[in-house]
């Protein structure tokens, strides 16, 4: 009896293992027998299906994100330009997805080429400037449309595109770099070359300027050089004036100290000479 019951239980338990499924909420589901579509689940919960007969294949029903390959772009003035762009969907009927489709995987790469082919398109008829500029906004709008009414046929609602990256080839990419390089190397020449003018400039108004202060202040010396020489003369005659015997004793005491007195200059000069007048008869005194 035992053998009978358990093979009864492993084939109703396999039975039931293979005709239970759960849809979860983030998931939506398409029922299968042979192939061929025989129920829409949109609701999460538990659901049944003809076990060996039918299969179940799951499709997410939350945005997803795709991002497209980077292609070139011309535009409308022959300017070249790198686009990367990214997109977001979501799959609004499962059945039309599936058929036209069939897989997340193949539904990504036809989405891949409507956008790039709507990208092509609608900033080929562009310039440069215009797609580097707030008027994109517009732009991107036009690509969201066309590549929508396109996913339609697959069951898909697009829900944004965007640009991510809108670069210059490598090529134009150096060329603007070289000629930027260029651009600043002469603009460094030129502040060098006013950097010097305005050095010389200052150089040679500081030496002016330096110039005229010694001269003033050579000028200002020999006035008081020279109104010390006129107030020493005139000490000099006053007191001439007063005793001129003394004034003239007094120089020539001076001149005595001058030439006698640490000087190494030898002196030949006759006992009566007018320079030995103050010291006495120096002639008699020698005789004697």
């Amino acid at each position: 009896m035992k053998k009978i019951i358990l093979p009864i239980i492993g084939v109703i338990t396999l039975t039931a293992f293979f005709s239970i499924f759960i849809v979860k909420e983030v998931n939506q589901a398409i029922v299968l027998q042979f192939g061929d579509p025989k129920r829409i689940l949109l609701k999460p919960g538990l659901n049944f299906k003809l076990p060996f007969i039918q299969n179940v294949v799951f499709l997410d029903k939350r945005i997803l994100n795709l991002d497209a390959p980077p292609i070139e772009v011309i535009a409308s003035d022959q300017k070249r330009l790198i686009v990367d762009a990214f997109a977001r969907f979501k799959i609004v009927d499962p059945l039309k997805f599936y058929i036209s489709v069939g897989n997340e995987r193949v539904a990504r790469s036809r989405l891949s080429t409507i956008i790039n082919s709507r990208i092509r398109s609608v900033l080929g008829t562009q310039r440069l400037q215009t797609l580097l500029s707030e008027d994109r906004n517009k732009q991107m709008a036009l690509i969201t449309d066309g590549v929508n009414n396109e996913a339609e046929n697959f069951g898909i609602k697009i829900v944004d595109v965007r640009i991510k990256r809108a670069d210059l080839p490598q090529a134009n990419s150096d060329a603007i770099y070289r000629r930027m390089q260029t651009e600043r190397e002469r603009e460094a020449k030129e502040f060098r070359a006013k950097g010097a003018e305005m050095a010389v400039t200052i150089t040679s108004t500081a030496d002016k300027e330096v110039t005229v202060i010694l001269a003033e202040a050579e000028k200002k010396s020999e006035i008081m050089k020279g109104e010390g020489d006129g107030q020493r003369n005139k000490i000099f005659a006053d007191a001439f004036g007063k005793d001129a015997e003394f004034f003239a004793f007094y120089r020539a005491m001076q001149a005595y100290e001058r030439a006698l007195i640490g000087g190494e200059t030898s002196l030949i000069m006759s006992p009566d000479s007018e320079f030995f007048k103050f010291f006495g008869n120096v002639k008699a005194q020698i005789k004697q």
